[in-house]
């Protein structure tokens, strides 16, 4: 029985390239988790390319993210303008055009598949077998799981998704999960093997996602002065995709109720937004910002477009609290990432959340999504300016056992299991 571990591992990522900017489109958690994960797997000598859909006739067809990272750009369907619904029927292309760069390699060249997200594991299923090599999935949402939780208005995944998704866990060798909970979603809602699904926890770049070495109140005025943030605000921070799944709207309903509460606050608080629509969210891509003026609080919300990991690492530092008030997430890696920059976090009790969340400690975990909730844990942190510090301190600490180095280990260690089940 073979115990060696792969070399070289084919990541399949369809609908959303690593070289997007996260919080654009279906730009998001799952790009920043590939690039991370496949720089780490690089480190400790697995090399990684990913296969993706291009998305621009002016992007060459490999770029070298890393040394030992590979980004391919597979040609299936127009370039331009086809929604992520539409995918589908792109991908006997992708297969195509992956099986194309294959039949280039001599035999043997890839050890294992992994791919994210269904659309992905569906590509993944068909050449993994053509290939006589194992497939490991990620799951990173599930149809039904979405579904049990939806925000009031946004659409349910289609039936489609569903057989697709179980199509695909019957077919891997392997599936990551992000937590023992999303373990125990794709054995109870799709009957996966229980054998067959590891834990491995999402990591974060603790060398970009950290406090100021000079203290988390230090770092705190810096980067509020580099943003251009009043020094002694309260600034509760959204982060992320603007979507109904994402629920931005609950933090506004949540400040405008704080605000009737307690009038003087609104001298010192300000809610920074930082994101751009996605999803279901795109056909309304205004509707945050009127919300915004309806509730009376457009004059204390920052609408900031997506910005790249530095500018990130400053708005984590610089807030006050994140506020991460979503209805499905499989891990919550925007949590994890502002906990390592120091500061605390509120978040709905949902997911992967209460793992990435010590609750009571690094932050406060929200159960339901009733705007007066999340009013009262944002009350605490105006009425106690000192919290902020205190549990952003042991935020920090909390943080640091979801580095990447970690979860690229264990990942490997999936690899090894599932290419000892194929021999």
């Amino acid at each position: 029985m073979s115990h060696r571990r792969p070399r070289r591992v084919a990541m399949f990522s369809v609908h959303t390239s690593p070289l997007h900017q996260p919080g654009t489109g279906d730009a998001g958690g799952m790009n920043v988790y590939i690039v991370e994960l496949a720089k780490c797997l690089a480190a400790i000598d697995i090399e990684v390319e990913i296969f993706t859909r291009a998305t621009s006739a002016a992007l060459p067809p490999t770029v070298e993210l890393a040394p030992g990272v590979l980004a391919r750009h597979v040609v299936a369907g127009p370039y331009e303008g086809l929604a992520k619904e539409e995918l589908p029927a792109r991908l006997c292309d992708f297969t195509h055009g992956v099986t194309r760069v294959w039949a280039g390699q001599r035999p043997g060249y890839y050890d294992v598949v992994h791919s994210h997200y269904w659309l992905s594991g569906q590509v993944g299923r068909l050449t993994a077998e053509r290939w006589r090599v194992p497939l490991v999935h990620a799951m990173h949402t599930m149809a039904l799981v979405k579904n049990a939780s939806l925000a009031q208005g946004d659409t349910p995944e289609p039936e489609s998704r569903v057989l697709g998704e179980t199509r695909v866990i019957r077919g891997a060798h392997r599936l990551i999960a992000n937590t023992a909970k999303e373990a125990d979603e794709l054995c109870r809602r799709y009957d996966a093997e229980p054998d067959r699904v590891a834990v491995v926890h999402p990591g974060v770049n603790l060398n970009r996602f950290r406090p100021d070495p000079r203290g988390v109140e230090a770092g705190r005025a810096a980067a509020r002065a580099r943003l251009g943030l009043p020094p002694g605000a309260l600034i509760p921070l959204f982060a992320g995709r603007i979507q109904p799944l994402k629920a931005p709207d609950i933090l506004l309903r949540a400040v405008a109720r704080l605000l009737v509460e307690r009038p003087r606050l609104r001298e010192r608080i300000v809610v920074p937004v930082v994101g751009g629509p996605s999803g279901s969210g795109l056909a309304r891509p205004e509707e945050l910002q009127k919300l915004a003026a309806q509730l009376g609080i457009g004059d204390v919300v920052l609408f900031r477009p997506p910005v790249g990991q530095a500018e990130l690492a400053d708005w984590y530092r610089a807030a006050t609290v994140l506020v991460m008030p979503s209805y499905s997430e499989s891990f919550g890696l925007v949590a994890a990432e502002a906990q390592a920059c120091g500061t605390p976090v509120i978040a709905a009790a949902v997911g992967g959340l209460p793992v990435a969340v010590r609750d009571g400690v690094s932050g406060v975990l929200v159960p339901g999504h009733r705007p007066a909730d999340y009013a009262r844990a944002l009350r605490r942190f105006a009425d106690d300016p000192a919290l902020s510090a205190r549990m952003g301190a042991a935020a920090a600490r909390h943080a640091e056992s979801f580095g990447w180095d970690t979860a690229a280990a264990a990942t490997a260690d999936v690899y090894a299991a599932a290419m000892r089940e194929r021999d």
